[in-house]
C-alpha cells in the first residue's frame, strides 16, 4: 500500500503546528508570562524555544520522513538490526492514548461552553453564578460523555475521509479561522478602557516580579513551557514528517512551526490580560481562567455574547486541531502495524478512544472519590502527569538519542535528513551540543517533572 502525502507545504506546516497549538497556549503561556516577569520571562522562553525545542522537533521529523512509516514502524526501519529502539515506539503510542484519554473530555468542556455562549447562558451571571454553571457541567456526567462522544466522532469521521481530504483540509480551514479569530479578539481587548494595564503587566520586563518568584524558577519554567509547547516525544510529528516529500529541509519548516505555536500563545496574552485588567479581575492560571474568569467578563462586556462565542469557537478549534493530529498518528500506525485500511483503523479506534476517555468523564463526578495525586485531584491531573512528566520528555529524549549516538541511527545520518532540501541547514558544529548538553537538559526536565511538588 503507497505511502499517503499530504497535497501541500502549508498543509504540513498547519497540521503540525496545529498539533503543538493546544490548550496550555491560552490557559498557561499567558499566565505564567505574568507571574515570572513579563518580558524577562519571554525572552527566556524565545531562547529555549530554540536551543531545546526546535532541535528535537528536527529530529522527530527526520527519522518520520527518512522512514516514511509512523513512530513504531519508523524505529524499527531506520534502528540497526537486533536493536531495540523500537520499544520506544510502544511507549510513544501509548502517550498519544492517554493524552487522548483527557485531551477529548477537555474539548468536550470548550464545545459545551461554545454552545452555552452562543444561546446566551450566561448573560447576567455574577461570578459566583459562573463558577457555580462550570461546577454543573463537570459533576453531570451526561453533558461530559455527549460532549466527548461528540468530539470524538467529528475527529474519527474528518480522519476517515483520508489524509489529504479530511484531515488536511479541514485543518488548514480550522487553522486559517483560528488565525483571523484571535487577532479579532486581541485588537478588540487591548482597545477596552483600562486595557493597557493588563499590557503592561504582560510585555513589559519586570525583574523585581521576576526576583520575587526566583531566577531559577523562572528560567525553569520558560525551559517547561518551550519544550512542552511543541508537543514532542509520541511520533506525532514524527508522523507529519513521513507525509512530506523533501523538498524543504527540516529545520526550516521547524522554526515556521515554532513561530506559528509562539505566536498564538503570544496573542493568547493580547485577549486575556487587557480584559481582565479592564474589568479588575485577576487571570488566574488554568480552567479557573478560561471557564470562569472569562466568561464573567464577556458577560459584563458590551456586545459580550459574540466575543465570547468568537473566543470558545476558538479554544474549541485549538483543542480539535490537536485532537486530529493525534488521532491521524495512532490511526496511521494502527495501519502500519496492524495492515488495516484507513476505515477499519477508524472504526476500531473510535470504539477504543471513547471506552479509554470514560475515566476522565467519570472522574469529575461518579468517581470523585478516587484522588490519585493527593487530595482534590482527579483522573485528569494523573494522566496530565503520565504524559507530560513521563512520556513527552522521556520520548524527546529516546528520539534525540537514537538521532545523535552510533548506538542509534547516528548523527550523520540524522544531519544528511535534516538538511535534505532547500532552506535553513543544521550546522554540522551542533553535534556537541545535541550530544553532550541537550540529553542533560532533558535529563534534568525529567527529574524535575518527577519530583514536582
Amino acid at each position: 500500500m503507497e505511502r499517503e502525502k499530504l497535497g501541500s507545504r502549508m498543509g504540513f506546516i498547519l497540521l503540525s503546528a496545529g498539533c503543538a497549538i493546544g490548550i496550555g497556549n491560552v490557559w498557561r503561556f499567558p499566565y505564567i508570562t505574568g507571574k515570572y516577569g513579563g518580558g524577562v520571562f519571554v525572552l527566556f522562553y524565545l531562547f529555549f524555544l530554540v536551543t531545546m525545542g526546535i532541535p528535537v522537533m528536527t529530529m522527530e521529523f527526520a527519522a518520520g520522513r527518512a522512514s516514511r512509516k509512523s513512530i513504531i514502524r519508523s524505529f524499527h526501519k531506520l534502528e540497526k538490526p537486533g536493536q531495540k529502539w523500537h520499544l520506544h515506539g510502544y511507549l510513544g503510542m501509548a502517550g498519544n492514548y492517554i493524552l487522548m484519554m483527557f485531551y477529548t473530555t477537555v474539548a468536550g468542556w470548550m464545545l459545551y461552553y461554545f454552545y452555552q455562549m452562543l444561546t446566551g447562558k450566561f448573560q447576567g451571571k455574577n461570578a459566583g453564578q459562573a463558577g457555580e454553571m462550570f461546577q454543573d457541567m463537570l459533576s453531570s456526567p451526561q453533558i461530559l460523555l455527549v460532549s466527548m462522544v461528540i468530539i470524538v466522532a467529528a475527529g474519527i469521521f474528518i480522519c476517515s475521509i483520508g489524509l489529504q481530504k479530511g484531515v488536511e483540509r479541514i485543518t488548514k480551514i480550522m487553522m486559517s479561522l483560528l488565525l483571523v479569530i484571535i487577532i479579532v479578539l486581541a485588537v478588540h481587548s487591548i482597545t477596552l478602557k483600562g486595557g493597557a494595564k493588563g499590557l503592561k503587566f504582560y510585555l513589559l520586563p519586570d525583574f523585581k516580579r521576576m526576583a520575587e518568584t526566583g531566577i531559577w524558577e523562572t528560567i525553569t519554567a520558560a525551559m517547561n513551557q518551550a519544550f512542552f509547547t511543541l508537543s514532542l516525544g509520541i511520533g506525532a510529528m514524527g508522523i507529519f514528517g513521513s507525509y512530506i516529500d523533501k523538498k524543504r529541509s527540516l529545520l526550516g519548516e521547524s522554526v515556521n512551526i515554532a513561530v506559528l505555536d509562539t505566536f498564538v500563545a503570544f496573542v493568547s496574552g493580547l485577549i486575556i490580560f487587557p480584559a481582565c485588567f479592564a474589568f479588575d479581575i485577576s487571570p488566574d492560571q488554568g480552567p479557573g481562567l478560561i471557564f470562569i474568569t472569562l466568561p464573567n467578563i464577556f458577560s459584563s462586556m458590551a456586545g459580550g455574547r459574540i466575543w465570547g462565542t468568537l473566543f470558545f469557537v476558538f479554544m474549541t478549534f485549538a483543542a480539535f486541531s490537536t485532537i486530529l493530529a493525534v488521532f491521524e498518528n495512532i490511526i496511521s500506525c494502527c495501519m502500519d502495524l496492524f495492515h488495516w485500511n484507513r476505515k477499519k483503523a477508524c472504526l476500531v479506534n473510535f470504539i477504543v478512544i471513547t471506552v479509554l476517555s470514560l475515566p476522565c468523564v467519570f472522574g469529575y463526578n461518579l468517581w470523585s472519590a478516587f484522588q490519585p495525586l493527593g487530595e482534590g485531584s482527579t483522573v485528569l491531573d494523573l494522566e496530565d502527569f503520565i504524559v507530560s512528566n513521563i512520556i513527552l520528555p522521556a520520548g524527546s529524549l529516546c528520539y534525540l538519542l537514537f538521532c545523535v549516538t552510533r548506538y542509534g541511527w547516528g548523527f550523520d545520518k540524522y544531519l544528511e535528513e535534516a538538511n535534505t532540501g532547500e532552506g535553513l541547514k543544521m550546522p554540522r558544529w551542533i553535534r556537541f551540543y545535541v550530544t553532550y548538553i541537550l540529553p542533560v537538559l532533558l535529563l534534568f526536565l525529567i527529574i524535575k517533572g518527577l519530583f514536582r511538588s
